[in-house]
């Protein structure tokens, strides 16, 4: 799985810009905890069952080095924070989100096309 790292609050705004440009379906926010093997389930099952697409950036953003980014992103978009999640942003809101056992790759993949 190809990831781009969210490691500053300002690329927040350039994902919202990019959710909205032609050819992006959305993107794939994973929020995930390094010390929560839960999260490391939900991340290896993700990775594994995930078909590349490049019309679904993906993004990863480290909760334990970056919390405040996942704060950030519980506000902008009125999802309360919880770890692991996922959210797909298509033109600037949030379409769909799940997190610990609800993350599931299918899933997301056809919620991203509609």
């Amino acid at each position: 799985m190809l990831w781009h790292t969210l490691s500053n609050i300002n690329q927040l705004q350039d994902i919202s810009d990019l959710s909205k440009e032609q050819g992006i379906d959305a993107i794939l926010l994973f929020k995930h905890s390094t010390r929560c093997s839960i999260s490391s389930m939900a991340l290896s099952r993700l990775e594994t069952r995930w078909q590349d697409n490049e019309k679904i950036p993906a993004y990863f953003l480290d909760l334990l080095n970056h919390r405040h980014i996942s704060d950030e992103i519980a506000s902008l978009y009125s999802i309360e924070h919880a770890s692991p999640q996922v959210l797909l942003i298509k033109n600037g809101s949030c379409i769909y989100h799940n997190s610990h056992n609800g993350i599931v790759a299918s899933e997301i993949l056809e919620a991203a096309k509609k």
